[in-house]
């Protein structure tokens, strides 16, 4: 009994069932990543000893980190990882949303069609889709219309969950398809370039990491400390129990979708300042990178399980695979292959845990 303490009702407590906090066992996995990565970097012949996140030329950034790629780590994780903050909110609530992708090329494509200054170099803009009235327009009316449409495809996306009980996988699959549709329509193909420079603002430099970095706590608080959150995570731990509580689960449910889809609106519309135009083949994978992100973050797959910090943690592990690969020069087809692996690893280690914490209690 040295190892037990007994609590209320004479229950006893079993110190050796405790576990590390699950957003430890990431960062614990994504120091060992970085550090397997340095090691190939001093390993591996043609490497040449180089170092994966330090530089001991300390003249040059002050510090012996490698400053440039973590700048690129983080750069290339925030847009993603935008999307992955309302993926992560739809899957503790039981669902899945595999319509993000293609929706960031279609709300990039009709919010960059209101974001276009009317003269380029001194010329007409070659690249316009509206009239003089689209022109140089205050920067908040392309940032109104790309969350009013990511709105209404989450709205779209949650009322059929809801109220027709197709399943998440079928209904944002097809939305999938109509917003990738859309994104080929608007312009007949054609990329719509030449921002305002207040619009460009919103993506340049590192405002992409901060913008994730901000939504990252608002979504972390919502989902910690309010109501929204507790319905959300009761939700996806047993939605039957969640109804006879009283909670609107229907309404809850497009609710969810929607911030998701408003989401992966603002990340269209960071995307987009940032590359200075919208083309339709943009978002690519985006949704199952966000996914992956998740899942790594330790989310759980059927539900009820996860957090902010936890995919927050699981975009940065993302990103150092995805920079250590381009380090160790794996080719682009063979990281796909690595991604793809590492993401049904992911998926298989979460129901290890599930197993494990069942047969725990």
């Amino acid at each position: 009994m040295a190892d037990q303490a007994h609590g209320v009702g004479g229950l006893t407590y079993d110190k050796s069932k405790r576990a590390l906090p699950n957003e430890i066992n990431i960062f614990i996995a994504l120091v060992i990543i970085v550090l397997i990565f340095e090691l190939m970097g001093q390993v591996l012949p043609y490497m040449n000893n180089q170092s994966f996140l330090f530089d001991f030329n300390t003249d040059r950034d002050g510090t012996i980190l490698n400053i440039a790629r973590l700048k690129i780590i983080i750069l290339q994780v925030s847009i993603i990882g935008i999307i992955s903050l309302g993926v992560t909110q739809v899957i503790i609530s039981g669902g899945i949303d595999l319509s993000s992708g293609p929706l960031v090329a279609a709300t990039a494509m009709i919010v960059m069609s209101f974001a276009q200054t009317e003269l380029v170099n001194g010329n007409p803009n070659p690249k316009a889709v509206f009239g003089p009235w689209a022109f140089d327009l205050p920067v908040i009316v392309p940032i109104i219309v790309g969350l009013c449409f990511g709105a209404m495809i989450g709205a779209i996306n949650g009322a059929f969950i809801a109220f027709t009980r197709i399943p998440p996988f079928i209904a944002t699959l097809g939305m999938f398809l109509i917003c990738r549709g859309i994104a080929q329509w608007w312009t007949r193909g054609q990329p719509v370039s030449f921002p305002t420079e207040s619009y460009a603002w919103l993506g340049s430099g590192m405002m992409p990491v901060i913008w994730f970095a901000l939504l990252a706590v608002l979504c972390h608080f919502l989902l910690r400390y309010t109501v929204y959150g507790k319905h959300t995570y009761a939700i996806g731990s047993n939605e039957d129990a969640a109804r006879m509580s009283g909670i609107n689960v229907k309404r809850h449910k497009v609710l969810v979708y929607m911030i998701a889809s408003m989401l992966a609106a603002v990340a269209a519309i960071v995307l987009s300042s940032k590359n200075l135009t919208a083309q339709s083949g943009m978002g690519l994978f985006y949704e199952l990178f966000a996914i992956a992100m998740a899942v790594i973050g330790g989310i759980s797959l059927t539900g009820g399980r996860g957090s902010i910090i936890g995919t927050v943690l699981g975009a940065m592990v993302f990103g150092v695979i995805q920079s250590g690969f381009t380090y160790v020069k794996l080719d682009a087809y063979f990281q796909l292959m690595a991604m793809g692996a590492i993401i049904i690893g992911a998926a298989v280690l979460d129901q290890w845990r599930q197993q494990r914490a069942a047969s725990r209690s």
